[in-house]
């Protein structure tokens, strides 16, 4: 995935007709749009493919299943034009192995630590062990909390090169400029910027923090 600003929006509005108008003012500030399960239960997986044609779109299924169900989950992914998918790791290397496999070209991002407070309950305490098996995996990257750059730090120390997408900026509290700081590629930002009154300035602000200006061509 290629990065020019730095800024991953979570669409999870779930009015169609709003969300591809919030996606159109805002798409030269992003690098990608994160697809959930709100929009594409109220929309369909039809609002990928129209997605994909303003931005690049990683579909954020929290995909965690035995190898055979996450294979052909990706498998359907792919087919609607996504460009990522993200994966739970704590469903174990041969699980997380069957989304690289399946994916192809496409990127898989694999949870390592979740950016809520619940997320210290259970994933905190075995991020590293999951980033681990992300690596070996041969995932694209791994999803760490902006709400815990401190983690972000300890992540990347862990997984060497690959990328790291860090929600919980905006709504959740955690900074922009510090998840970069310390270590983060993309942020992902949701609320923030899908439900102001002006998702276009809203964007650019963030991205302004973040400290990378360039937009798409």
């Amino acid at each position: 995935m290629e990065r020019k600003t730095g800024l991953i929006l979570a669409l999870d509005e779930t009015n169609p007709e709003r969300a591809l108008r919030i996606a159109e003012e805002v798409k030269d500030y992003l690098d990608a749009i994160k697809v959930g399960y709100p929009l594409v239960l109220s929309a369909g997986m039809e609002i990928v493919k129209k997605l994909s044609e303003m931005a690049p779109v990683i579909c954020d299924f929290k995909v965690a299943d035995i190898p055979n169900t996450n294979r052909l989950i990706v498998e359907q992914v792919k087919r609607r034009g996504a460009s990522g998918v993200i994966a739970h790791a704590f469903a174990g290397s041969d699980s997380l192995e069957a989304c690289v496999d399946a994916a192809g070209d496409m990127d898989v991002f694999a949870v390592t630590e979740m950016s809520h407070p619940g997320g210290k309950e259970f994933t905190a305490k075995v991020a590293d062990e999951l980033a681990d098996a992300a690596v070996k995996a041969g995932v694209s990257g791994i999803i760490a909390p902006a709400t815990r750059p401190e983690r972000i730090k300890r992540l990347r120390s862990i997984i060497g090169d690959l990328l790291i997408l860090s929600p919980g900026v905006g709504a959740q509290g955690g900074s922009a400029r510090d998840a970069i700081d310390a270590g983060a590629d993309f942020v992902i930002v949701g609320r923030a910027i899908y439900k102001s009154e002006k998702p276009g300035e809203s964007a650019e602000r963030i991205v302004k923090e973040i400290g990378r200006t360039e937009t798409r061509e």
